[in-house]
């Protein structure tokens, strides 16, 4: 893949069904600095040498030879827009904001390739034009949470918050701060965890706090002190907290429930996680997502087969963390309960 310093870069047009490349100057320059485009990438992928920050991004996807299905993606497997299809000829422009960070996965993995990176996926992938320039108005979305949240490195593995993206447009990014194996002891405790999200929080941005599968020795008392604590932090460097109750195991019973207490996260001290995570919720008045009782009915509607394609139940006898289309399920209704309590405004969000 090619890279390119700042020095050298170029902002692409399209004209007449053309890809044309001039100079920043000439045509891409912005108020914050130039815009980069189409010189950054190949025909799959799209390298922008830029430091970290929040990015708006345009795509104009589509072929003039044949109808065209394109998917984004970046970074650490990001879902970025969902596949989008074209017909012969045409171009349809699309827009989101990413979030360029280092480590760009998980806080305590890898620092990554830096810059931004973006893939193209879908079943026929087209890209026309792009434009990348640096956000000014954008309004975070950041993510405490572990594996089940998280951006996940590898395939089969993916986190909802790795597909959350998706469903959002240009104004709205998710910075997905959860790390896998941590929990409320644990993602206090690292100074690569909750210090940095503390760090970047701006008032008015959400930070959705899921954690709960690996307080497995965590009592009740310290449990609820943890989330207390969390919610504390936030409010107190102006951002709005929202508690997210843990999504289920998939671990039924033999009437087809998950009405027991490895499904519905109760440890072995017996504290119910999803329980106290609402008690705080009412007691502090923070809003909640109750994703265990929406994945619960989920799951249960799909019945013992049909749920088995959310999680890695057959590829890894894994019942507890999801696949692409189960974290895409799980994080539709994350979306979902963003609109329906008005925490992010309707336009912002995709809901096709």
């Amino acid at each position: 893949m090619r890279r390119f310093t700042t020095a050298a870069l170029v902002a692409a047009t399209l004209g007449a069904g053309t890809l044309t490349a001039v100079p920043a100057k000439a045509q891409g320059e912005t108020p914050h600095g130039p815009a980069l485009g189409l010189a950054h990438c190949t025909a799959t992928a799209c390298h922008f040498d830029v430091p970290p920050g929040l990015y708006d991004v345009q795509v104009l996807l589509g072929g003039d030879g044949a109808a065209s299905s394109t998917a984004v993606f970046g970074e650490t497997r990001r879902a970025l827009l969902p596949e989008t299809a074209v017909p012969a000829g045409e171009r349809v422009a699309r827009h989101f904001t990413v979030d360029v960070r280092t480590p760009e996965g998980e806080p305590t993995g890898p620092a990554g390739l830096g810059g931004l990176d973006l893939m193209l996926g879908g079943s026929a992938p087209a890209l026309a034009g792009i434009r990348v320039t640096p956000a000014r108005h954008a309004r975070q979305i950041l993510l405490i949470g572990d594996s089940t949240v998280c951006d996940q490195p590898g395939d089969p593995y993916s986190g909802w918050g790795q597909q959350l993206p998706r469903y959002l447009r240009k104004g709205l990014a998710v910075a997905n701060h959860a790390d896998s194996g941590e929990s409320t002891v644990s993602f206090l405790q690292n100074p690569l965890l909750w210090p940095a999200v503390e760090a970047r929080i701006h008032r008015g941005d959400l930070v959705l706090i899921q954690l709960a599968h690996n307080d497995k020795t965590t009592d009740a008392a310290t449990y609820r002190a943890n989330l207390e604590a969390l919610v504390a932090g936030v409010r107190a460097k102006g951002g709005e907290p929202v508690l997210v109750t843990p999504i289920v195991r998939r671990w039924f019973n033999a009437d087809g429930t998950l009405n027991n207490n490895t499904a519905l996260l109760v440890n072995g001290l017996g504290v119910d996680h999803p329980a106290v995570v609402r008690s705080v919720a009412a007691e502090h008045d923070v809003p909640l997502i109750d994703l265990t009782a929406r994945t619960k009915a989920l799951v249960e509607q799909l019945g013992t087969e049909g749920s088995k394609a959310l999680y890695l139940t057959s590829e890894k006898r894994d019942n507890t963390h999801t696949s692409v289309r189960g974290a895409t399920a799980y994080a539709e209704l994350v979306r979902d309960e963003l609109l329906a309590q008005g925490l992010v405004p309707e336009g912002l969000v995709r809901v096709g």
